[in-house]
């Protein structure tokens, strides 16, 4: 099966799915989330184990307390994480990957594996893109 064909019957149950959703909306919503900057990082990260905020914070380069703490509760809504909170002085938080949340470890790592084999190729089309965007202005 040749890659164009391949792609057209991706495209097409992607369509599928789009229309045959129990409830579009929440579909969508769905793909949005898992789509975003940070939550896939996060379930990733979630899935060697619990961790406090702190150590989100700490490893995960770039993100902000603020998206953190945003990211983090739009993962709890949709039932991707849970968020536990300990009685102790001062009160300590932990975040983990749910049994849901763990259903999504394989695509996010297939997804995490495709983007580092492919990132050189990514950058060098971005690369070549922007320098013949560049050109075209320079001649208008």
């Amino acid at each position: 099966m040749g890659h164009a064909t391949l792609v057209d019957q991706t495209l097409r149950s992607m369509g599928k799915l789009c229309i045959e959703a129990t409830d579009p909306e929440i579909f969508r919503s769905v793909l949005e989330r898992v789509g975003d900057k940070w939550s896939l990082l996060l379930i990733g990260i979630l899935e060697e184990g619990p961790k406090r905020f702190t150590e989100l914070l700490r490893i995960v380069p770039g993100i902000s307390r603020r998206m953190l703490t945003v990211s983090l509760r739009a993962l709890e809504r949709d039932g991707l994480v849970t968020r536990t909170i300990f009685a102790e002085v001062p009160p300590r938080v932990e975040y983990r990957v749910t049994e849901l949340g763990r259903t999504l470890g394989g695509p996010v790592m297939a997804l995490a594996g495709w983007a580092a084999d492919h990132q050189v190729e990514i950058s060098t089309h971005r690369s070549d893109f922007d320098n013949r965007n560049e050109r075209e202005l320079v001649d208008s």
